[in-house]
């Protein structure tokens, strides 16, 4: 075993509390709000590298429709940048009378891509990953009356990478292979992700299934992540629900650093944490799960998510908005717990 005297993590653990957080929420006015929102949210942007995307006409394709029990799935792919095409499936619920709040529901990892939230158990395998994550949110989800989309991120389901394609890797992603093309090109996973989410909101504001003019938002894990940024960036998200995915960055991603490259943003880290991402969501309703035995929280357990939770809280106080933020701690692991979230939506997304 190497001597642990000469590893790095130690000197990363203090640099990071010495330089992190350079635009901290720390506001006392609205006014103050309103500039240091502006500051992070174009930080953020310019890290992400979304800046560098351009997007294409959707054109939507509808390629299979199956009846189910309670809702019609949909096969549609769209073009979301020139010569890029994101496949998803939508969810339509039965004996809809006029049209329904939309609802994305993005997918995190060892899900099979759309499939899980979708609920599509395409394998034994993908079927495990729905029962063990509870991860068929988005068919609970237009059960309850909303119209779901529910995408393939890239790297994930049809729209894996060369070293990750094979019939049976279908639960991988190619998060590190995509992170290494993306990167040298000012690109990053979570940029992308997050990106391709608007122009799945651009399209699903064009379905006549959907009552404009925001959407809610739910996510698992590296759903959650998904969730995180794009409720950040675009004002279009009116709820959201974060699940398995908040919590401090030092404990949870440099000390945790085995974790998936699609965490990792170069230089976030000094500007901001997730309290303070959480932060620039205020005041649109937010709601995080967190399970007390979830491994991604971090050695201090749930200690390290309700820091960040405070962190977020100050700043919906600060709006007089704490009504519309809120946290479902539950004895659990790392799942989709849902107990409180459809309450939740049922409260904020009407």
């Amino acid at each position: 075993m190497a001597d642990q005297r000469f590893t790095s993590e130690p000197f990363l653990v203090r640099r990071l509390a010495a330089v992190g957080r350079g635009l901290a929420f720390d506001c006392r006015s609205h006014a103050e709000w309103e500039i240091w929102r502006a500051q992070l949210q174009g930080k953020i942007r310019e890290l992400l590298g979304v800046g560098r995307l351009v997007p294409a006409d959707p054109r939507p394709r509808v390629t299979e429709e199956v009846q189910l029990e309670g809702y019609t799935r949909q096969r549609v792919e769209i073009d979301t940048e020139p010569g890029v095409t994101m496949p998803l499936y939508v969810l339509i619920p039965d004996n809809l009378e006029g049209s329904a709040r939309a609802v994305i529901a993005p997918h995190g990892h060892g899900s099979g891509g759309k499939l899980s939230p979708a609920g599509v158990a395409l394998t034994p395998a993908v079927a495990e990953a729905i029962k063990l994550y509870n991860y068929a949110y988005g068919v609970e989800a237009a059960k309850r009356g909303y119209v779901v989309f529910c995408p393939d991120a890239r790297g994930f389901g049809e729209r894996r990478e060369s070293l990750s394609s094979a019939d049976d890797q279908l639960l991988q992603s190619s998060c590190h292979q995509l992170a290494h093309m993306l990167l040298p090109l000012g690109l990053t996973v979570a940029g992308v992700w997050a990106w391709e989410l608007s122009r799945v909101i651009d399209y699903a504001l064009t379905r006549p299934e959907v009552r404009g003019p925001r959407v809610g938002c739910i996510g698992l894990s590296g759903g959650g992540l998904q969730t995180l940024y794009l409720s950040a960036l675009d004002s279009r998200v009116e709820c959201s629900v974060i699940s398995g995915y908040f919590y401090g960055v030092s404990d949870s991603l440099l000390h945790l650093s085995g974790n998936c490259d699609c965490n990792y943003v170069p230089h976030l880290w000094e500007f901001a944490d997730m309290g303070d991402i959480g932060a620039l969501i205020a005041p649109t309703p937010l709601l995080i799960e967190a399970g007390t035995r979830d491994p991604l929280n971090g050695p201090r357990g749930i200690a390290n998510v309700l820091e960040q939770y405070d962190i977020t809280r100050s700043a919906y106080a600060l709006l007089e908005a704490e009504d519309r933020l809120a946290i479902d701690v539950f004895d659990g692991e790392h799942r989709w717990h849902g107990t409180v979230a459809w309450e939740w939506l049922e409260r904020w997304l009407q």
